[in-house]
């Protein structure tokens, strides 16, 4: 399958199977439209009238494109499907898990999808002694994988601070016993981080996803604690402190964006303004009758914003004050590898979420969904039923997914959010597909205009 689309001046021809992109003229352009629809000659005549170029030139170009579809570079056979059952169908391990270590926050943000942290249920602090069970039925069910991820997740994970520190302390002690390598990662809004969780997290964490939505009136519309104050004047302070002294660690600041501020880019730039270079910023997520709701009036908005941010992040670096955005980081060389293309994020088979009590749901936008509840870290998975459903999630699940030139790019999409747009975790997120292929064509520019320089 070949896409092809026109952005920032380029003429863009993607072919999805093989993963090849090609930058060329008008010409080279509509030809490649009429390859396989017209004769030949049809082509040639059309051609030759539309730009007055001669009958060599037209003819040559089509020989060009025949070498390059001869290759396997242009509107080359997807031969994935198949692959993609049996991958998900052979993975038998546990690869990560998001560790709900504290369902409580310390912030009243109004679009939480997590309903403040309590996941429509009780507010609870994970114990230690589930926190470490939750280790154990990881390192028993990782198989011989070494490499392995724990997400310490919310509410606000550092309202638990001594648990984690204490989780982490016990991981590691066990790592050599097991031939295990733990990775961990924090996901925080800031307002509890001091030196000590400086010192820690830097020393501990692969990764820290720090929660700002960018411009201060922005972020204190939503951000709030429970008296109604805005948390931008506490956090930011905070977050430099922090990023400053990672040593070149990742991190990330994480946003969110809603029908309030369709504008977001500038929210962006607001960030990257203020020295923070890892960044991202997501589609809210909620009820569609939600006031701060995405609209579908919201969409060509949106897209637009994209197309903005994607010209200036090629400013920025051609001026040395570059950044990079989470879903732009896309290597068209070197991968992701097939199997994470055609497979997706794994919830429910290779990832999971732990709640305080050790309930094991899909992943954490699942928790307090009993329906989907798998089982405990202390029995194990016991509704085979569901992680049976997950299993069969794939690029090439939906009929919808089929046809689509994204679907190598977003291996089928986010399961969470198919079954808050649609009730299952097999529809389609339509609105959220429409942004993700905004995002992959600025991807794929950008790349393009990088190779241009």
């Amino acid at each position: 399958m070949v896409h092809q689309y026109k952005l920032n001046g380029y003429n863009i021809v993607l072919d999805t199977a093989s993963g090849s992109v090609h930058s060329v003229d008008e010409v080279a352009y509509d030809i490649i439209a009429d390859y396989n629809a017209k004769p030949r000659d049809i082509i040639v005549k059309e051609i030759c009238a539309k730009y007055g170029v001669s009958e060599s030139e037209v003819l040559e170009c089509l020989d060009d494109i025949a070498s390059l579809k001869n290759d396997g570079k242009l509107f080359s056979v997807d031969e994935y499907e198949s692959l993609a059952t049996n991958y998900k169908n052979n993975s038998k391990v546990i690869k990560a898990l998001c560790l709900h270590i504290a369902h409580t926050c310390n912030l009243n943000c109004e679009y939480c999808f997590a309903s403040q942290g309590k996941y429509h249920g009780d507010r609870a602090l994970m114990s230690f002694e589930v926190g470490k069970r939750a280790f154990d039925f990881l390192i028993e069910n990782s198989g011989t994988r070494r490499n392995l991820e724990v997400d310490f997740f919310g509410g606000e994970p550092l309202m638990n601070f001594e648990v984690v520190k204490q989780l982490v302390e016990y991981a590691r002690s066990v790592e050599k016993k097991f031939n295990k390598n733990f990775r961990f990662t924090l996901t925080t809004n800031g307002m509890l981080i001091d030196d000590q969780v400086i010192d820690f997290v830097n020393k501990e964490m692969s990764n820290v996803v720090l929660s700002l939505d960018g411009r201060k009136e922005v972020h204190d519309n939503f951000r709030v604690d429970y008296a109604g104050n805005g948390s931008y004047d506490k956090i930011v302070p905070k977050f430099k402190k922090l990023v400053e002294s990672r040593g070149g660690k990742d991190y990330y600041m994480r946003g969110t964006f809603t029908h309030a501020n369709t504008d977001f880019t500038n929210d962006i730039f607001h960030m990257a303004d203020l020295g923070f270079k890892e960044l991202s910023m997501e589609p809210v997520v909620c009820p569609p009758g939600d006031k701060y709701a995405l609209t579908n009036e919201d969409l060509p908005i949106i897209k637009e914003q994209y197309e903005i941010l994607a010209k200036e992040m090629i400013k920025r670096k051609k001026a040395g004050n570059g950044f990079t955005f989470y879903h732009y980081m896309l290597d068209l060389k070197n991968g992701p590898c097939i199997y994470k293309r055609i497979t997706g994020c794994g919830s429910g088979t290779e990832y999971m979420a732990v709640t305080p009590w050790g309930d094991l749901y899909p992943c954490h936008q699942f928790v307090g969904e009993e329906k989907y509840l798998l089982g405990n870290v202390f029995d194990g998975v016991k509704n085979t039923a569901i992680q049976d459903e997950f299993r069969s999630c794939n690029a090439y699940a939906r009929k919808e997914c089929k046809d689509c030139w994204a679907k190598l790019y977003c291996s089928g999409g986010c399961a969470a959010n198919s079954y808050h747009a649609t009730g299952k975790v097999s529809g389609v997120y339509e609105y959220g597909c429409e942004l993700f292929k905004k995002r992959i064509e600025c991807a794929v520019m950008m790349q393009v205009a990088e190779e241009d320089e």
